[in-house]
């Protein structure tokens, strides 16, 4: 069985341009990555993508690099059309992010790639989030899905907690 990963992580600092790769990132508690243009006290801080959907792009458009969607973190090995609005995800060791929104438009009527393709996959497969606990995040860590606002483990409730 595969495990749920972080295949990369994204940033820029402007909305609406590529995001550039990089190898990890700290995550703050209700406010996103220090210094990423979607920073803030908001429902998208973070936004989240599936390698594997960027890779049927790639068929198109072979020389795509990851972040050409603005996305912040692209995933591989989970089903992100099963998590829904109010889901939890926990990335890595203790990165806890809750779903607020799926989708979004596209800025100006269509990105460069939906102008290229005549398609753009993060207006129905995007999925945007906030930081419920920070914390640092690496490419290739595990993702794990905790479900909704209380997840429950094998063990029983899990009440996550962040720093004020």
């Amino acid at each position: 069985m595969n495990i749920p990963t972080v295949e990369a992580i994204c940033i820029s600092t402007k909305k609406g341009i590529v995001k550039r790769e990089v190898g990890e990132a700290v995550f703050e508690d209700d406010w996103g990555i220090p210094r990423d243009a979607h920073a803030g006290r908001w429902h998208r801080q973070i936004s989240l993508l599936a390698g594997e959907s960027i890779d049927r792009v790639r068929e198109f458009l072979p020389t795509l690099k990851n972040g050409a969607f603005a996305e912040n973190i692209v995933t591989r090995n989970i089903d992100l059309g099963t998590v829904r609005v109010g889901d939890r995800l926990r990335l890595g060791g203790n990165i806890v992010l809750e779903i607020t929104q799926i989708g979004k438009t596209c800025h100006n009527d269509g990105c460069a790639i939906k102008k290229a393709t005549g398609d753009c996959i993060m207006p129905r497969e995007g999925l945007f989030a906030r930081v419920i606990t920070g914390g640092t995040l690496k490419k290739g860590d595990p993702i794990h899905v905790l479900g909704g606002p209380v997840p429950v483990t094998a063990a029983g409730p899990m009440i996550c907690r962040h720093a004020k």
